[in-house]
């Protein structure tokens, strides 16, 4: 795949957030946009979701859509897209499941028989594949795929797994995201439910998903994306995934991530931009630059001092943050910073 414009990724541990002299619209030919917590929370879209997307796609920017939820089938997403304002095809989706089921068919004979112990996307991927989709553990499947099964997910779906993998059936899972937003709050995800199989079994899945190549790859067959811009709230699999990937990201901070965890972020978890929503594909991004023993972003400039995050100045409480990031991230190098940053968060609010 071709660098991304800036240059960025790929090349060892970030200090500083970048700065873009174009708006990321058109600086990327492609956004890779998570769905749960970046463009929809539950059934309602995201403040500033809908007119953003379609100002980028106005101004020429692919837009496609790649979540680790594996629950609804692609064209399902797509409805719900449409629904929300926000004009979308089936072909525009990728999900986990369809990762998945491209590694399984890789492992198995075609019409091979698949324990599925999630939702319709995933039968639908599996089908895709020339898999078949069964429900029980005692109709000799070749493999166990687990994914997203909503919040009702019946606790007889995790035995029926451990049967299977107790007697040797290779097992996958969708993605392990441990949590995933919603219309209420944060709820368990994937890695909750993989996790009581787990410890059933003793077992380790094979894993598709976001931060995963799998996923990375399944994306990049289907969109066909030469540079493409990650878009996503979570750092352990939309930023990581990017940097898995060598291709640059935005985290927006409309869903997981918080400003506190973007500082304390390692380096395989720190976003090439920074943004608080959507809003900022429309933009460029200013410049993060040393000033004296700190760095300045818009009218702030953030220090190191006595064990804390420092801020002095005014402004944009993003362009803070941002400063505060490249702070906190060239202090800790390879490792997590430590520094607190209490203070200079609760005057940016934050």
């Amino acid at each position: 795949m071709s660098q991304s414009p800036s240059g960025a990724a790929g090349r060892g541990a970030r200090l500083r957030p970048e700065g873009s002299a174009r708006a990321l619209s058109e600086a990327y030919d492609t956004a890779l946009l998570d769905l749960d917590g970046v463009v929809y929370a539950g059934g309602h879209a995201i403040a500033h979701a809908v007119e953003s997307l379609a100002a980028a796609r106005d101004g020429g920017m692919a837009l496609a859509y790649v979540t680790n939820n594996a629950l609804r089938t692609p064209g399902a997403v797509a409805e719900h897209l449409t629904e929300l304002g926000i004009p979308a095809a089936a072909g525009d989706v990728v999900t986990s499941a369809q990762a998945v089921a491209r590694l399984i068919s890789e492992q198995v004979p075609e019409g091979s028989r698949v324990l599925v112990i999630g939702g319709q996307g995933l039968r639908v991927a599996l089908q895709e594949r020339g898999l078949e989709p069964v429900e029980s553990a005692d109709e000799d499947p070749v493999a166990v795929v687990q994914g997203y099964g909503g919040p009702d997910m019946v606790w007889g779906r995790f035995a029926e797994a451990a049967y299977a993998i107790a007697r040797g059936v290779p097992w996958f899972a969708s993605n392990t995201d441990l949590t995933i937003p919603s219309a209420r709050g944060i709820a368990p995800g994937n890695g909750a439910a993989v996790e009581v199989v787990r410890i059933a079994t003793g077992a380790e899945p094979q894993v598709a998903g976001k931060p995963l190549p799998p996923m990375h790859k399944e994306t990049i067959l289907r969109t066909g994306a030469r540079r493409p811009l990650v878009v996503g709230d979570r750092l352990d699999t939309d930023i990581e995934g990017a940097f898995n990937g060598a291709v640059d990201s935005l985290l927006v901070l409309t869903g997981v991530t918080d400003a506190a965890q973007l500082l304390a972020a390692p380096p395989h978890h720190r976003p090439t931009y920074v943004d608080l929503d959507l809003r900022g594909l429309l933009t460029g991004q200013p410049d993060v630059v040393a000033d004296g023993g700190g760095f300045r972003c818009g009218g702030w400039t953030a220090l190191a001092m006595d064990g804390r995050l420092e801020l002095e100045g005014d402004g944009a409480p993003v362009d803070g943050l941002r400063a505060l990031c490249a702070v906190a991230w060239t202090a800790a190098g390879e490792g997590v910073c430590e520094l607190d940053p209490a203070k200079a968060l609760a005057r940016l609010g934050l």
